[in-house]
């Protein structure tokens, strides 16, 4: 007389099918010696019937006017714990893996960023991996993993649009670098890098539209100035002209 599924959440609430015969006139289930909830008997090969709450590996049976049938067994688990996320930001668009790690994840069947849910792949019982979805607009959702054991929220994942730029002042310096620029744009809170020319130069975020950088040297001529951020990367195409020197 099998039961499906077979293991559920400790504090209950598992819709389980058991099939069987002579089930006709089932009066009720047992989970060990709790009785179950929510008891239909949809035929004489099948009963329905909602897990009370539990710990361990119990014994279901099930009662019926001729007595009770053998028991089989079921398996409580606890709620999924979830210690952290491999990358906690991305484009809005989604698309990119990122890796859950925690413990009681390897029966995990669903993960949640915020109203959206993804099936994971599951790695083992303390990883899963996930292709994230794609956020409804720039901000933090919450994410939650649902197992057999039930759902757990707790961590956060922040959804960034790609950034622009608009200008670039002043537009020019002397090979030698170590000019202040201002660049002003757009989504540049979470800049992580800016380069002259692919050379990384320094910088400071003054906030979402501002970002103060120094340039760092360079040859003769007009370069790009390329930003990025978690969600990507804005390129402007010859922005900053290197100069060189009067000579006498």
């Amino acid at each position: 007389m099998p039961i499906t599924p077979n293991q559920g959440s400790t504090g209950g609430g598992t819709a389980v099918t058991i099939t069987g015969t002579n089930l006709t006139g089932t009066s009720a289930v047992l989970f060990g010696a709790k009785p179950a909830t929510a008891v239909t008997n949809v035929s004489p090969t099948q009963v329905t019937a909602v897990s009370p709450s539990g710990s361990g590996a119990v014994g279901v049976t099930v009662t019926t006017p001729g007595g009770s049938s053998n028991p089989i067994s079921f398996f409580y688990i606890d709620a999924p714990f979830k210690s952290g996320l491999s990358v906690s930001s991305g484009a809005t668009a989604g698309g990119n893996t990122i890796i859950i790690s925690g413990t009681g994840l390897s029966t995990a069947t669903g993960v949640s960023f915020g109203a959206n849910t993804v099936t994971p792949t599951v790695l083992s019982d303390s990883q899963i991996s996930v292709v994230v979805p794609a956020g409804a607009a720039a901000g933090p959702v919450s994410v939650s993993v649902t197992t057999a054991g039930g759902t757990n929220n707790g961590l956060s994942y922040t959804y960034i649009d790609v950034p622009t730029i608009t200008g670039i002042t002043p537009a020019s310096g002397p090979t030698s670098g170590g000019t202040a620029v201002t660049i002003t744009g757009t989504n540049l809170t979470s800049t992580s890098q800016v380069t002259f020319d692919s050379v990384p130069a320094p910088f400071s975020v003054i906030n979402a539209t501002t970002v103060s950088a120094v340039s760092p040297p360079g040859s003769v001529g007009a370069v790009d100035v390329g930003l990025s951020n978690p969600a990507g990367t804005a390129t402007d195409v010859g922005a900053f002209s290197y100069l060189t020197g009067p000579g006498i």
